[in-house]
């Protein structure tokens, strides 16, 4: 780069004020990176979040199934979801309520953390609910059409 900043701070610069959340846990799901987005997102400020297990973030009855995939993945095993599939959950914000969410997810290696899982998420409580209010909207169309 020629003023000055090298690729490493522009990419952080980039990664910290990204309008999605950017979140990079350890092997032990401890949370090691959380950026401006997420703070929006999630409610928790980095300081807030950094150290954290991402049970913060996750709803407590899909907790088992997200800690199973998520130790087998880090493990070295494959994912079931492809590199550029959207998985979509709920997750926990920090005064309690739902929000629903978006994200990829791909591991790295780390020089001081080892493997790591980065996700960047984003709400998509908004499309979740005309969604539901489509499928709703067919439900009632279909149960109120007469057969053939």
């Amino acid at each position: 780069m020629t003023d000055g900043t090298s690729d490493a701070e522009l990419f952080k610069t980039i990664t910290d004020e990204a309008p999605d959340a950017v979140v990079w846990a350890d092997a032990e799901g401890v949370v090691r990176y959380w950026n401006r987005g997420a703070e929006e997102l999630f409610g928790w400020s980095a300081a807030d979040a950094l150290g954290q297990s991402m049970d913060m973030i996750i709803p407590e009855n899909l907790r088992d199934r997200h800690w199973e995939g998520y130790h087998r993945v880090m493990g070295g095993g494959e994912s079931r979801y492809g590199r550029h599939e959207l998985l979509k959950v709920p997750a926990l914000r920090s005064d309690g309520s739902r929000v629903s969410i978006e994200f990829t997810l791909q591991t790295a290696e780390h020089p001081e953390y080892g493997t790591i899982a980065v996700a960047v998420l984003r709400d998509a409580s908004e499309a979740f609910a005309e969604m539901r209010a489509l499928r709703k909207r067919v439900a009632e169309l279909e149960a109120g059409a007469a057969p053939a």
